[in-house]
């Protein structure tokens, strides 16, 4: 009988016949070396903060290219420590999209700042330094740069602007942009390991990469109470720590994070060679970049319709962003009076359709022959 927490995990996206995500085949291959790690932590009687997570802190360093990662919690902890690692505090302004997951401007707020709403390119669904620069004022302490659905925000065009980044890293694990790789192109970046993601644990699970030793250091002060040994207490802080077995499961996929990524980017291009971009409008990626995409998001003026065919075809989809995070009612004080048509643009017509590392060619025939019914 197979452990539980390895079953759970495999299963829980698999609800369609072609499904949305598809965490089990990729996964398939590497069962005896997750129960292996899984059985390592349970021997060693270490559950936090142990050689686990170390190891995996060096390992994601080095994969991105940063000095420095800390495992913390979840993704949205990592944004706020983030934050707070840089200096942003009571009274200063962060720019963020408002096409975007809920938590990207949902970490703000705790830090004591303002969420400074800002628009997007609407054929990649990143922010540029145009859209950025419209929103910014002399209070602005940093700006959060999503890489959306695995595309790579053009952070080094925003860091011209005087202003340091933090690259939201949450969908983009695998990609590369003209740069280097999401987690080493802005002052700091943040992940989530979130199961669905394309380097995902088996529960909630956070990083938070840098180059730069001293930011590196407040945040593990800050994600462990605020304390650098559990006696001493310098800052109020956080109880947000990756724990050793989630660092030991993403240990066993990280070495397997390109071929995933390559995988994504092959059903993309299955995609365009079955003539999508001939009934709806494609993804486009940021130039020099290219994403291992988390979600492959089309553009039609008459979702609905798509989505509707899809699910007669028995087609995972999913419209993650109808209402964006600046309309939210919680974001309210600060998105009331904001104008961003193309976000309100983006919100109206997107669809995410099936991706994963092994989407096959015949797979993607099935879902544009759907698309094509779509009255």
């Amino acid at each position: 009988m197979e452990p539980a927490s390895i079953a759970c995990v495999v299963w829980f996206w698999r609800d369609s016949l072609i499904p949305l995500f598809d965490t089990s085949t990729p996964l398939a291959a590497l069962r005896g070396e997750l129960r292996a790690a899984v059985d390592r932590v349970l021997d060693s009687g270490r559950y936090i903060l142990g050689p686990e997570v170390s190891a995996f802190e060096q390992e994601l360093a080095a994969y991105c290219g940063a000095a420095h990662a800390v495992g913390v919690a979840n993704g949205t902890d990592a944004i706020t420590i983030a934050l707070r690692a840089m200096g942003v505090g009571p009274g200063d302004e962060v720019v963020v999209p408002s096409f975007t997951f809920y938590a990207s401007a949902e970490a703000i707020p705790p830090t004591g700042a303002t969420p400074l709403f800002c628009d997007i390119d609407p054929e990649t669904y990143c922010v540029t330094a145009e859209t950025v620069r419209a929103a910014l004022t002399p209070r602005t302490k940093a700006v959060i740069a999503v890489h959306l659905f695995g595309n790579v925000a053009p952070v080094s065009e925003i860091q011209a602007l005087g202003v340091p980044v933090l690259e939201d890293a949450a969908q983009a694990a695998g990609s590369t942009g003209a740069a280097g790789r999401p987690g080493a192109l802005g002052t700091v970046a943040t992940f989530s390991f979130f199961p669905s993601k394309n380097l995902g644990c088996f529960g909630d699970g956070g990083a938070i990469t840098t180059g730069e030793a001293e930011i590196a250091e407040r945040v593990r002060t800050l994600r462990f109470h605020g304390s650098h040994d559990k006696v001493t207490y310098e800052l109020l802080g956080y109880n947000s720590r990756l724990d050793e077995l989630q660092a030991a499961i993403l240990r066993v996929q990280l070495p397997h994070l390109d071929a995933w990524a390559d995988g994504r980017r092959q059903a993309g291009r299955h995609y365009e060679d079955a003539g999508l971009g001939e009934l709806i409008t494609l993804p486009r990626a940021v130039d020099g970049a290219s994403p291992a995409w988390h979600l492959y998001v089309v553009a039609h003026p008459e979702a609905q319709r798509l989505e509707g065919a899809l699910a007669a075809a028995d087609i995972g989809h999913k419209a993650y962003y109808r209402t964006p995070v600046h309309r939210q009612a919680a974001m309210r004080e600060w998105g009331a009076d904001v104008e961003l048509p193309a976000t309100e643009q983006a919100a109206r017509t997107h669809l995410a359709i099936p991706m994963s590392p092994v989407l096959t060619r015949e797979q993607v025939d099935e879902v544009v022959a759907a698309m094509a019914t779509a009255e």
